[in-house]
């Protein structure tokens, strides 16, 4: 794991996000994870190729999944398939803890047979973009159980592969009991347009972008453009983006020592006052009360 890149979702080039594994020779991140408003990981659109569980331990909070707002009580546990929009929300004021698996399907591919009968089957399910487990589901307490047992194993691939396993098959007896497992596979026409104008931002935001440069970037009208970014994130392109680069200001503010007017030409925004006051919008902190509190923690780590 690296540990400056800790709270950050560090995309890469096709603008899917780069998971920051806790070994770089196996393929899983496992964490004992909160949330609260305005952190760094809050409401930031991203997919990979990766599986997500979450399985809440206290607080309520709530997943976005390809713009379907999903709310999870203390106890309830999410599924999110692979290659599938989505992002976190924190519903409370005060902290929702969790525990957090993410785990790239690789991990289970030991032949070819498995491939077919129990990854295709829930990797490649168009219907299936996630599965949540209510507190009281039949399946919810196993689970819940391997879930909380995840933390303590995390520099263990052996035994995490054996419990990955075992979720596995919880995931595909929940998927068949809803009747989600389907061997066809569609294509999604507005996920695609969707991540070619995630791609597009992330490679552009430091340039002048505008609505039309966005819609063209997914082959789309700009009327379409406003409402798939209203059905995948809520908001519009234009704040998408705006947020993007501010979520920038603070990757940079937490791990270099630039100055903020710096960071403003590095990010596309036109001024250090303007690039100030957008970021108190959203932090409701200041970008350098936000470097201060980072460099503190950074030190009480230490």
């Amino acid at each position: 794991m690296k540990r400056e890149l800790m709270g950050l979702i560090v995309k890469r080039e096709d603008g899917s996000e780069q998971v920051n594994y806790d070994d770089d020779t196996f393929p899983s991140y496992i964490y004992d994870g909160w949330i609260r408003p305005n952190v760094t990981w809050e409401k930031v659109p991203h997919f990979h190729e990766d599986v997500e569980i979450v399985t809440v331990k206290t607080g309520k909070m709530a997943y976005s999944v390809n713009g379907q707002i999903i709310t999870l009580e203390p106890g309830d546990t999410i599924f999110v398939n692979s290659n599938q929009i989505h992002y976190s929300i924190a519903l409370e004021e005060t902290t929702t803890t969790y525990v957090i698996f993410i785990a790239h399907p690789s991990i289970l591919n030991s032949s070819v047979a498995i491939e077919l009968q129990a990854l295709q089957p829930i990797i490649n399910n168009p219907n299936l973009s996630y599965l949540r487990f209510r507190n009281l589901n039949e399946n919810a307490k196993d689970l819940r159980r391997i879930m909380y047992s995840l933390p303590d194993l995390r520099r263990n691939p052996f035994q995490i592969t054996k419990k990955f396993f075992d979720i596995w098959e919880i995931i595909l007896t929940q998927g068949k009991s809803y009747g989600m497992i389907d061997e066809s596979v569609e294509t999604d026409v507005h996920s695609k347009a969707f991540k070619a104008m995630m791609y597009y931002i992330q490679q552009n935001y430091k340039d002048t972008v505008t609505l039309d440069d966005i819609a063209a970037s997914g082959n789309i009208s700009k009327s379409l453009c406003n409402k798939i970014f209203h059905k995948y994130v809520g908001d519009s392109p234009v704040n998408y983006l705006l947020n993007y680069r501010v979520r920038k200001v603070a990757e940079i503010l937490r791990t270099t020592s630039l100055p903020l007017s710096e960071i403003a030409v590095l990010t596309g925004f036109n001024g250090t006052s303007y690039m100030s006051e957008m970021f108190k919008k959203i932090f409701e902190v200041s970008p350098r009360d936000y470097r201060k509190t980072w460099a503190q923690i950074d030190q009480s780590d230490s």
